[in-house]
């Protein structure tokens, strides 16, 4: 990892006063230290973070990823009920997941128009909308 990776995770943890420990910083450093964000499953990223000679288990970084996104770090995304993707772009955006891939994209915001929504049942609220695409090639 590179000295700028390696600040730029750090930065990114001081600003939801998480505690930069090394495991920590190692996997920040990979999800931002580039400054592009990026989406993650918790095996991709225990693969990166192995390859750059850290030793953390993968219990850690499942651990570390929800601890990202409790601190507002970072969002999570569940595809077919059971495969989560991580996304360092905590802005509301929709995604295209790309079945004969497996990876999660930023699909263009500006081009999704939802004009309305169902009414959420008596004692509950809508908390968030997920929007996921399913591309194939042709």
């Amino acid at each position: 990892m590179t000295p700028t990776a390696i600040e730029n995770g750090t930065k990114w943890l001081a600003r939801a006063d998480v505690r930069p420990t090394r495991q920590r910083v190692a996997l920040a450093s990979l999800l931002v230290g580039d400054g592009m964000d990026r989406h993650v499953t918790a095996e991709s990223l225990f693969e990166d973070v192995r390859a750059g000679g850290e030793s953390v288990s993968l219990a850690t970084v499942y651990n570390t990823l929800r601890a990202f996104c409790d601190a507002g770090l970072m969002q999570e995304i569940t595809v077919d009920g059971s495969k989560s993707y991580f996304d360092t772009n905590i802005s509301d955006h929709p995604h295209f997941f790309w079945e004969d891939d497996r990876v999660l994209t930023d699909a263009p915001a500006d081009q999704l128009k939802i004009v309305q929504l169902p009414d959420a049942p008596a004692g509950a609220e809508i908390a968030k909308v997920d929007v996921v695409v399913r591309l194939r090639r042709k």
